[in-house]
């Protein structure tokens, strides 16, 4: 009850003065007496915490689609998530057929200098027997308080008897640059999956390590969003001085515009942006800036639509609410959000899933309102997230419905993983770099072969023409995860990106031939 109590006094702020007098006043105080009567009087004795964690989740499900309630669990999780770091042991982990499999050490870490190696089987956290534990269960065990002892029983192949680590936690960051890299000469390629604390920080780290390429490719696919400060240090990172990149406004708040502070140390250099589906927030910031000021091409697919401003309130206990309270808008007064009904989030997302129909976004872009970009007045739309300058169709030809059951059923993850189970040593003797592994290494047809009867194992039955036309693809992302795991997490996007991205092919031939193909799409040609 006292959480429930909490949220609502906390809410009230938000609240005008004359409804915290009135009826919004006297339907808090009706919610209170309700929560009293029923630890007073109810027959028998009433748990009110998982009754007032209900209530703060109904309450708030009848809001928008965003509003949220996060319990303590969750919230460390988040925590960690834009801290850009946590406290553990340094593992990358899986569970495969209920065992957890070490899948990559982190380089300097606890885990790492204590000799564990990929392929270890956790069977033993502490006193704990870990077979059987769940994928959520792990980091609970794993993670802890800096300085703090774990102890860890593994099964290695080959050891006849199970090794004892002793493991000191200690700070393991959570990087948010999956990759950065010189794709072709004097193009760069930065990978952002998330906005974290350090993302900017990483970001200019990259950006020096690539030597300031004169063009660059932001790859923003994927990222769901996170710091609204790391977002506007982005766009600014390409954008004048006093530019404006985002503005919020909202009824019981003060509107405010977000502008760059400095001008930008890449504030030159060519530059596309890659969004897609699940593209939004402060992904959208970024990308809607750089539109918005015809700074660069954005290509790829429309944008998630997220644009509403979250005020997250702790709960004394660890938990949180998130209520919105304002509405993102692009510097050409563009509202990011697209549309939604109160209470209807179930709606909501599946009409998210259906954006991509061409029927969907013609009728999208005829219902929603026209704006013009700030430098040379192109058409652009608002309330609907952020559509590409160059539309690039997902290509669905070659991923087969028995494809996807795979992927699906854990059967591609599982290959990998026993695969390497075999092969690593071999691999790491025959591969000493990324770039032989990426020139030399091919799957063969006998692993096509085993990975379609490992699929029949886990019932996913086999289907030769399926198996014939998404062949292709299927070797791209074996050989892609087989070198994630040997090399790092960069290697999987250097072979995705070289061998099936068609957004990122087009955008490195926009940046190639910029003034013949990037410049005209930057110009008003009405």
């Amino acid at each position: 009850m006292h959480k429930l109590l909490f949220v609502l006094f906390a809410l009230c702020p938000l609240l005008p003065v004359r409804a915290q007098r009135t009826a919004d006043a006297v339907h808090i105080q009706k919610l209170i007496s309700v929560c009293r009567k029923l630890a007073d009087l109810y027959v028998d004795e009433v748990d009110l915490a998982p009754l007032t964690e209900q209530a703060i989740r109904g309450i708030l499900e009848e809001l928008d689609p965003h509003s949220a309630y996060i319990d303590a669990e969750e919230m460390r999780s988040v925590a960690a998530s834009f801290d850009g770091e946590f406290s553990g042991i340094g593992v990358e982990f899986t569970i495969l057929r209920d065992t957890i499999r070490v899948v990559n050490t982190i380089v300097g870490g606890p885990a790492e200098q204590a000799g564990m190696r990929p392929n270890d089987r956790i069977v033993r956290i502490d006193t704990m027997n870990a077979v059987g534990f769940r994928t959520s269960d792990v980091p609970q065990r794993l993670r802890g308080k800096t300085g703090s002892t774990v102890e860890i029983e593994a099964i290695r192949p080959g050891e006849r008897q199970p090794l004892h680590f002793s493991l000191v936690r200690r700070k393991i960051p959570l990087e948010t640059i999956d990759a950065a890299y010189l794709p072709a000469d004097s193009i760069g390629y930065i990978k952002v999956n998330r906005f974290g604390r350090t993302t900017l920080s990483e970001f200019s780290a990259a950006y020096e390590k690539l030597g300031h390429p004169r063009a660059l490719i932001l790859d923003l696919r994927g990222n769901g969003g996170g710091l609204l400060d790391q977002a506007i240090g982005m766009a600014g990172f390409f954008l004048p001085q006093g530019a404006a990149i985002v503005s919020t406004e909202g009824r019981a708040v003060p509107s405010i515009t977000f502008r760059a502070d400095k001008d930008g140390e890449a504030a030159d250099v060519r530059l596309a942006v890659l969004i897609d589906e699940s593209s939004a927030s402060a992904s959208e910031i970024v990308a809607g800036a750089i539109q918005d000021w015809d700074r660069g091409v954005v290509v790829g697919r429309p944008s998630f639509g997220k644009g509403l401003v979250q005020r997250q309130i702790g709960l004394g206990d660890g938990s949180a609410v998130r209520i919105t309270v304002a509405r993102y808008h692009t510097p050409s007064g563009r509202k990011i959000q697209r549309p939604y009904e109160k209470g209807k989030r179930r709606e909501y997302y599946l009409a998210h899933l259906r954006r991509c129909d061409d029927a969907v976004r013609d009728s999208l872009d005829a219902r929603a309102p026209e704006y013009r970009t700030l430098r040379t007045g192109r058409r652009v739309y608002g309330d609907g997230g952020i559509r590409p300058d160059v539309l690039i169709e997902p290509d669905t030809a070659r991923f087969t419905d028995y494809h996807a059951e795979l992927i699906r059923r854990g059967v591609l993850n599982e290959y990998v993983l026993t695969y390497l189970d075999h092969e690593r040593g071999g691999l790491e003797r025959g591969y000493p770099a990324f770039e032989s592994f990426e020139r030399a290494f091919a799957v063969s047809d006998e692993q096509l072969d085993r990975l379609a009867a490992l699929g029949v194992r886990h019932g996913v039955e086999r289907d030769d023409e399926a198996l014939r036309i998404s062949a292709p693809l299927l070797r791209t992302q074996l050989k892609a995860l087989v070198a994630q795991r040997l090399f790092g997490t960069e290697s999987f996007y250097r072979i995705i990106n070289a061998s099936c991205d068609e957004p990122f092919r087009k955008a490195v031939e926009l940046l190639a031939d910029w003034d013949r193909q990037g410049v005209p799409l930057l110009e008003n040609r009405e």
